[in-house]
């Protein structure tokens, strides 16, 4: 009888790295090709099956940490893991729904470099996730986890000027502030999620030297 092939945690995580890389790149076409929120609906199904195929490997990682024996790291992390990193598929397609459901009549001209700095968290947390089995004796991990970092803090700062800039600029009309408001505020947490699955790296690193 063929013995049963061992799950593998980290393939499924950078499956689910390389998921959210690919909803970055939707987010980003979504806003350069914008003209009315009515238009978005193909963004928005497209968004959905990508964060739908996250779910389902999520799944597939809580049913095999339930019962798997032994597992490469501890069960805490990978539950953590799986969670932050279906997290930032969730806040990416969250965005989208926003521009349709406010039905937004523009653009906002920051969003763009907002999204782009999204796509950069995503492919920095790829990266890292690709030398993540190698955690132990990689060189350069620990750098690669800085950089999702970095790009984290880049968007705490452009968070806060573009709230700022909604607040002084757009006072006068109370509606876009809010509106505006709550897009940036997800987009920001797609950035943060990157940031929680790095720490979750490092924990694990912490935990093994």
């Amino acid at each position: 009888m063929a013995k049963k092939q061992k799950f593998d945690y980290f393939d499924a995580f950078e499956k689910q790295t390389k998921l959210a890389v690919q909803e970055a790149d939707l987010l980003i076409e979504a806003i350069e090709k914008f003209t009315e929120a009515e238009n978005l609906r193909d963004a928005m199904e497209r968004a959905h099956a990508l964060e739908h195929e996250g779910d389902e490997i999520n799944h597939s990682i809580f049913r095999t940490v339930a019962t798997d024996f032994i597992t490469p790291i501890e069960r805490e992390d990978i539950i953590d893991m799986s969670q932050f990193l279906d997290n930032i598929t969730d806040y990416i397609e969250d965005v989208i729904q926003r521009f349709y459901m406010y039905d937004v009549h523009f653009m906002h001209h920051d969003a763009l470099e907002f999204a782009c700095l999204i796509k950069k968290s995503c492919e920095a947390l790829d990266t890292a996730m690709e030398d993540f089995r190698n955690f132990k004796k990689s060189k350069k991990f620990k750098q690669l986890i800085v950089d999702v970092n970095t790009y984290e803090e880049e968007a705490d700062q452009l968070y806060l000027t573009v709230i700022r800039k909604l607040h002084t600029h757009d006072r006068e009309n109370p509606m876009r502030v809010l509106v505006w408001s709550q897009i940036f505020d997800r987009m920001e947490r797609c950035c943060d999620a990157c940031e929680h699955v790095a720490d979750t790296m490092n924990t694990v690193l912490l935990k093994n030297v």
